[in-house]
């Protein structure tokens, strides 16, 4: 089985032998994490990033009146929180949606690995420079777009990424989040996001059989949405 973080970083350009030894080394240490658990708690300082290698998480910030926003949903080959390395303390949470495997990085590892591997080091960079964009996506849609939009837009985001990652087939794929959190990235009620759904199914663009999301018109669901998969940069390549 590929290693997520080569796996990714290998659709920007192809790594040496001595590179992936590096990347497997730095994450050889792996935890588990139990379903709704915190992987790194908001407030606290990190000595290490967590990269993702089985599972999905979300970022989240809690407010004082108890409610709660997703700004980010994680997936196999993510670093939930790599701008620890440089911010060390977390201004957010990230916790495990489903059964979690994370591999825990050291701060002085990566350290190590931008002092000697300039191209690692542009590929990290790369990744929090995509991270930065999908945010904006989701601001421009929670500011200007309506929920039938927005949901359309997460859902085709999703299908992109998971694609990439070899986790969707034949326009399906797993997504093991509620409609309560779907409401809580979106900005939506749960009435509001089921209410929607709804709508999506009964024009025929997607299906849904439990976790698993079925998009039966990909390009109809993508000019709802105004989805342009650009921000991902999925295909983006560097120079050594």
């Amino acid at each position: 089985m590929s290693h997520p973080l080569i796996a990714a970083l290998e659709k920007h350009g192809p790594l040496t032998d001595e590179e992936k030894d590096v990347l497997r080394q730095i994450s050889s240490r792996v935890v588990s994490f139990a379903p709704k658990s915190e992987i790194a708690s908001e407030g606290t300082l990190q000595s290490e990033s967590k990269l993702l290698i089985e599972g999905f998480a979300i970022r989240h910030v809690h407010l004082e009146d108890g409610d709660r926003h997703i700004s980010a949903l994680h997936i196999p080959g993510d670093f939930v929180d790599l701008i620890s390395f440089l911010l060390k303390k977390m201004d957010h949470g990230v916790a495990a949606l489903t059964p979690c495997k994370v591999a825990l990085v050291a701060h002085s590892d990566l350290l190590e690995v931008t002092r000697r591997y300039p191209f690692l080091t542009r590929a990290f960079w790369l990744l929090t420079l995509v991270d930065a964009a999908t945010t904006r996506q989701w601001l421009t849609g929670l500011g200007r777009k309506s929920a039938r939009q927005r949901l359309a837009h997460f859902l085709c985001e999703m299908h992109c990424r998971m694609e990439a990652i070899g986790m969707a087939r034949d326009e399906s794929f797993e997504l093991p989040v509620t409609q309560e959190e779907l409401g809580d990235a979106q900005g939506l009620t749960t009435v509001h996001v089921n209410r929607t759904l709804q709508e999506l199914r009964a024009d025929g663009l997607i299906r849904s059989s439990g976790r698993t999301i079925v998009i039966s018109d990909l390009q109809a669901l993508r000019e709802e949405a105004e989805f342009d998969p650009a921000y991902l940069h999925l295909h983006q390549q560097l120079e050594r």
